[in-house]
């Protein structure tokens, strides 16, 4: 049985805490290694190294900080097959999904190579009589990550790019259900001329969390993953006096108008909906078609669509998802298209009881549908994050704008039409974070900035970005004068102004 380490101090690290979590390969439903589980004394010996590590690094000037991300860049590109193949086999996502994940960290990435001017200050020169006034954007210290099991690659990469070209250490924590490809990443770090310790990886449980959580060293916390751990992490996070960065869970909309080009709206929604079996906080698990005709028409289009798509293992490339990523999120997936029916939504394709040949114990969930959704239904209100897509009519666009609004999450929502106005109003007034206009999954572009509202997101700060390097540094402001030589003596005892 093979293990996996902690990566600490530019080397992997036993741990010995004699703590362990199964890592399963999701095809074969098999355990394919264990993964160590820390202790609160090695996630401390942890943040001492960043400690140590980030001293020196933080006077390494930008420049030469994003040549580091530069060549991490090229690095990634150059192993993407063997890294795409190893998320794969422990998350369960087809290949060419798990690529998909690492270049939108890549994009990331590459936003962090032009940090030298992200951390440029302001100057104002003759603020007031011979003197001038000047900012400048200076790392936190040792910041941390905890990321979820749906991006291994991406959402660690998100983080861990910014924060480091800051000039910060960073700890990352990532899901103990498949760790492989965060310890990779960590390693091709320091291949690419990372100093030993600016980047840690300590897997572990609740332990390890609330060792980040706890410890004064770290600054600043980032974490993805489900909203009431989200809310948890915030809280306890802010208490010790950190910032914190939370994103949870979320419940997208897809409105479909009368107008819109019901073959593209099709095409989006299966792979909005399906692809990576759903494991997607921006994911489209709810259609809202606007009108009894719409409804209809969409239904009828939905069902061959649905039955068409192919379910196989994560390196048959005809497959368009995997399997979901254990077998306990499969039957939490199975319990949530239960409790559709029992709360007589209308079950038009059912998805339980998929079985491939010679893969019989892999954790793999068919796609299902569901028509007849109303929102007081327990299945719509809270995530299900799996292959599940569910269908509430609307009659007017008001009615379907109210859905995602008065949902409890608030992370994407997106609109189908060909009505500028429409779309430009909806766009305006819906109480959602992320927006996508004929676009299902509105993940925005790395130089802009990820975050939801409402219970997908807590605190102030989104995630990459602009905000993200605020996220990651603290402003200094510096208001000097120069004395010219004579001997000047002017006490006062207010308050100075620019008078």
């Amino acid at each position: 049985m093979r293990d996996i380490d902690h990566f600490i101090g530019g080397a992997s690290v036993r741990g010995t805490s004699g703590r362990f979590a199964p890592v399963y390969n999701p095809n074969t439903g098999l355990e394919q290694a264990r993964v160590q589980l820390a202790t609160v004394e090695e996630m401390q010996a942890a943040i001492a190294n960043s400690v140590e590590a980030q001293r020196s690094w933080r006077e390494v000037n930008p420049q030469r900080r994003a040549r580091v991300m530069f060549e991490f860049k090229r690095l990634i590109e150059r192993d993407m097959n063997a890294l795409a193949e190893l998320l794969s086999s422990e998350h369960g996502k087809v290949v060419a999904d798990s690529k998909g994940d690492i270049q939108r960290g890549l994009e990331v990435v590459e936003f962090a190579c032009g940090i030298p001017h992200l951390l440029k200050g302001d100057y104002t020169m003759g603020a007031g009589p011979g003197i001038d006034v000047y900012s400048m954007r200076q790392p936190l210290g040792v910041v941390a990550g905890i990321t979820p099991f749906n991006f291994p690659a991406m959402i660690p990469m998100w983080m861990f790019a910014v924060g480091i070209a800051c000039g910060n250490s960073f700890i990352l924590k990532p899901s103990e259900r498949d760790p492989s490809v965060p310890v990779r990443l960590a390693e091709l770090m320091m291949e690419a001329g990372l100093p030993a310790g600016v980047l840690n990886v300590v897997h572990g449980d609740k332990v390890s969390v609330d060792a980040i959580l706890d410890a004064p060293e770290i600054k600043a916390v980032s974490f993805v993953g489900s909203s009431d751990i989200a809310h948890y992490v915030y809280s306890r996070g802010t208490a010790a006096g950190k910032r914190v960065q939370a994103m949870g869970g979320a419940k997208n909309h897809g409105v479909v108008m009368p107008d819109a080009d019901m073959d593209q709206t099709i095409a989006d929604l299966m792979g909005a909906a399906f692809g990576s079996a759903g494991e997607r906080c921006m994911a489209l698990p709810v259609v809202v078609p606007v009108g009894a005709e719409t409804a209809n028409k969409l239904r009828e289009a939905l069902v061959p669509a649905i039955e068409a798509l192919q379910v196989g293992v994560s390196n048959d490339t005809a497959a368009h998802y995997g399997p979901v990523v254990s077998a306990a999120h499969k039957a939490k997936i199975e319990s949530y298209i239960e409790m559709g029916v029992s709360e007589g939504a209308e079950l038009v394709v059912d998805g339980r009881g998929l079985v491939l040949q010679g893969h019989e114990k892999g954790f793999f969930v068919g796609p299902s549908l569901f028509d007849h959704v109303k929102p007081h239904h327990q299945s719509y209100q809270e995530e299900i994050f799996g292959p599940v897509l569910q269908m509430v009519r609307a009659e007017t666009l008001g009615e379907a704008l109210k859905l995602p609004s008065e949902h409890q999450y608030g992370n994407g929502v997106a609109i189908f039409t060909r009505n500028g106005a429409a779309a430009r109003a909806f766009a305006a007034n819906v109480e959602v974070g992320m927006v996508g206009i004929n676009v299902p999954i509105p993940v925005p572009v790395a130089y802009h900035t990820f975050g939801g509202w409402k219970r997908s997101a807590f605190g102030d700060s989104n995630v990459h970005g602009p905000e993200g390097v605020r996220f990651y540094t603290k402003i200094k402001t510096v208001t000097q004068r120069w004395p010219t030589g004579e001997a000047v003596v002017d006490s006062s005892f207010v308050i100075p102004t620019m008078k």
